[in-house]
């Protein structure tokens, strides 16, 4: 029986996806639930995964957009493997790189070792951020590789007859890298764009004093660690500050639909994480109700997931509210972009020892700028001072906190 396995739909307002690559080739016998290729779009990379065992067949190539719930290849079932465990590849067998040649496949051959000395192997900054994130060296990775493909060698002849005859000789460490942009780089790239064209975005700025917050985390980080498995960071502190914001200020979580303005009952954060892949930004769904220890915690799970790419569709969809901590890169300032359809982002930054005025004193404190990036078209300048000087507010308190929008003494004194 032949069965036909479809491209899956990665989000609601996405009909075509790019075929990034394919991780077995044409007539290979395959098991179920192997995976079979990755998938780009502007949301997410997907995993094409075989739904039945048998010989693949190819229908649409790498590098090809296709369309959603097109046929991506087929199985035939009637010559399914035996068993249904994925065959694991034995560490042993490499490809001899010596023994290539650039005319026909080359078969696998097994040997102990690669000697890496022996062979240039040039590797882009994205490979290297992967390797390092990965703990593995280049031995581990031609280790682990089954076998060169003719297409592969086809792919390096042709890169390397293109280059004018003067550079060809210092090919291997002087040629400028080129990158085909991926499907999920080039719409973040279309949709960055339209931001500033579709929208009236506007930034305004503060600063934070961050004694207090640091004083707790000095403090109480070691007991919050040992009672939750997870150490206690500020980004949690401006997540549950800005959640707890929008109760006086609902706009800073609504969207734009048509000429009706949605105003969220519930704040989802997209929270903004740097992967070998890219920027993605899973999403924390109810953060006004969650404690510190609970947003660390789903902090902490996304995060992996982000950075080993096992985020799904769901976790990255949905979210009405962002932050992005350009801080962790060293950033002072900066203007950041939103993500629609949302309205509103907060952009955090380092934090640096800096005098400030405190009682008609000079003193130092840890101190760190604020943007609020807004849609002007449905936020007011006023309220978007007012969001992000409630932030500033609950951060240098965070009893605050327990109190949104209101005095702590006065909630005491009943004022």
């Amino acid at each position: 029986m032949i069965v036909e396995i479809k491209v899956p739909t990665p989000g609601e307002s996405i009909n075509e996806v790019e075929i990034a690559s394919w991780a077995v080739k044409d007539g290979d016998i395959v098991y179920k639930n192997q995976e079979l290729a990755e998938i780009e779009s502007d949301k997410a990379t997907l995993s094409l995964v075989a739904i039945e065992g048998g010989q693949i067949k190819i229908i649409a190539q790498a590098g090809e957009t296709v369309k959603v719930n097109s046929v991506a290849c087929s199985i035939d079932t009637s010559k399914a493997p035996k068993g249904d465990a994925i065959p694991k590849h034995d560490p042993s067998t490499v490809v001899d790189v010596k023994a290539a040649s650039f005319s026909e496949e080359v078969d696998v051959k097994p040997k102990e070792s690669v000697p890496t000395d022996d062979v240039h192997v040039k590797l882009t900054p994205l490979a290297r951020e992967v390797m390092k994130s990965e703990g593995i060296s280049l031995d581990d990775v031609l280790s682990g590789l089954h076998r060169i493909s003719a297409s592969d060698v086809k792919e390096a002849s042709k890169a390397l007859h293109s280059l004018p005859v003067e550079m060809k000789s210092t090919a291997t460490n002087k040629t400028p890298e080129r990158q085909k942009m991926s499907q999920l780089r080039k719409k973040l790239s279309q949709r960055l764009v339209a931001v500033k064209n579709e929208t009236a975005m506007l930034t305004t700025f503060n600063e934070v004093d961050m004694s207090e917050v640091m004083r707790l985390r000095s403090q109480y980080n070691k007991a919050f660690t040992e009672k939750y498995g997870v150490k206690l960071g500020f980004m949690s502190f401006f997540l549950k500050a800005s959640a707890l914001a929008v109760k006086s200020f609902p706009m800073v979580n609504a969207q734009i639909d048509g000429d009706e303005m949605v105003i969220y009952p519930s704040v989802d954060i997209s929270v903004a994480v740097q992967t070998p892949k890219g920027l993605m930004v899973p999403v924390i769904r109810g953060v006004e109700n969650l404690s510190l220890a609970e947003i660390e915690l789903e902090l902490k799970a996304l995060a992996d997931k982000a950075r080993t790419g096992k985020l799904s569709l769901s976790e990255m969809t949905g979210g009405t509210f962002t932050i992005t901590n350009g801080g962790v890169f060293g950033s002072m300032l900066s203007t950041p972009l939103i993500n629609p359809p949302q309205s509103a982002i907060l952009g955090m930054h380092n934090i640096i020892d800096r005098p400030v005025a405190r009682n008609q004193q000079v003193v130092i404190r840890p101190m760190m700028y604020v943007a609020l990036s807004y849609d002007h078209r449905i936020i007011d300048g006023k309220d978007s001072v007012g969001y992000l000087k409630t932030i500033k507010e609950m951060i240098e308190n965070p009893l605050a906190m327990l109190t949104p929008g209101q005095n702590p003494e006065k909630v005491v004194l009943g004022l």
